[in-house]
């Protein structure tokens, strides 16, 4: 008698060949790469820690990180914050990118101010939530007003050198080409006050390093009183090869120093294309820069008086400069 199992039982029979794809699914089984680092995912924490980190190291170093424009890197940007700051920097004129003000903000005149001023000048006004303010402003106190101001674009030096001699050549400035040099100096505000001085006496351009010097800031913006719209900033890698540089091109090279071996009133060279390098008020001209001078220059000042500031000796430098040529 036939025995047909139990119900439902299967019988095992010897697996044959199976259907593929051909190869048209191999493109799902290949995966989507190694998985990024976690500094590399926008929504990790390590990501918005790095970014932070990043942003507070451009603001010890004057808010710019080394280039911007025509220089190599990227540029940070920098956030003015505070009633009076804002209203401040929006007088003086310095460019900005965007105006952000916080939801339901308790309105007064610096605020008002502020709102006219950034709509006759076309900047575009974002209101933005506080947590998001706060967090734009690295928890800074904002009082609910941030101005956010672009990178600062950076000429190139040498091309800015190249240029000014060619219009000199071809008459289309009246004095020899007159340039001044930072070596060393961190203050934007002696930045913002040099590049006044430089708008005044009709200097061509400011030459600043990429290391262990101010860049154009916020601040130094509204030292210069909107100078530095009119007078051009450059930066070098190298402020002794760029000094190298100019000499070759015909530019004499003077250095601000209180052992000058020229006295100011004595310089003979204030008609003469001139680049004017000036050091920090502590340290001076360091020694590199101080042997590619062709003079060193000192101002006669009272015994009592140890230095001046920076600022203060370009623009007496410059004065003098200026007073020679026109003679």
């Amino acid at each position: 008698m036939a025995s047909h199992g139990r119900p439902g039982a299967v019988r095992k029979t010897k697996k044959g060949p199976t259907i593929g794809t051909g190869g048209h699914g191999r493109k799902s089984l290949e995966g989507k790469g190694p998985t990024p680092k976690a500094e590399d995912r926008p929504y990790h924490k390590a990501y918005k820690n790095q970014e932070l980190a990043e942003r507070s190291a451009a603001k010890r170093a004057g808010g710019k990180s080394a280039g911007t424009g025509r220089t190599k890197g990227k540029a940070a940007e920098e956030a003015v914050t505070g009633r009076n700051s804002v209203v401040e920097a929006l007088r003086a004129g310095i460019p900005a990118k965007a105006l952000h003000v916080a939801i339901r903000i308790e309105m007064d005149d610096r605020v008002r101010e502020s709102l006219k001023m950034a709509a006759e000048r076309g900047i575009p006004v974002m209101e933005t939530g506080k947590p998001e303010l706060d967090r734009m402003t690295d928890g800074a106190v904002h009082q609910g007003l941030m101005l956010q101001i672009p990178p600062y674009e950076y000429a190139d030096a040498l091309d800015l050198v190249d240029e000014t001699i060619e219009r000199y050549k071809r008459g289309h400035i009246g004095n020899a080409p007159l340039f001044v040099a930072l070596d060393g100096i961190t203050d934007p505000r002696n930045l913002g006050a040099i590049i006044r001085s430089a708008s005044a006496f009709s200097s061509h351009g400011v030459i600043v390093p990429e290391r262990r010097s101010v860049g154009v800031t916020a601040s130094a913006w509204k030292t210069s009183a909107g100078a530095a719209v009119r007078v051009p900033v450059a930066r070098v890698g190298n402020l002794n090869s760029a000094l190298k540089s100019f000499k070759d091109k015909g530019i004499f090279v003077l250095g601000l120093d209180g052992d000058g071996d020229v006295s100011l009133p004595a310089l003979s060279l204030g008609r003469e294309p001139i680049c004017i390098v000036v050091g920090s008020e502590g340290k001076g001209l360091s020694r590199l820069v101080r042997e590619n001078c062709d003079q060193i220059v000192s101002i006669p000042i009272d015994s009592a008086m140890e230095s001046l500031n920076a600022s203060m000796a370009v623009g007496i430098t410059l004065y003098e400069v200026s007073r020679q040529r026109s003679a």
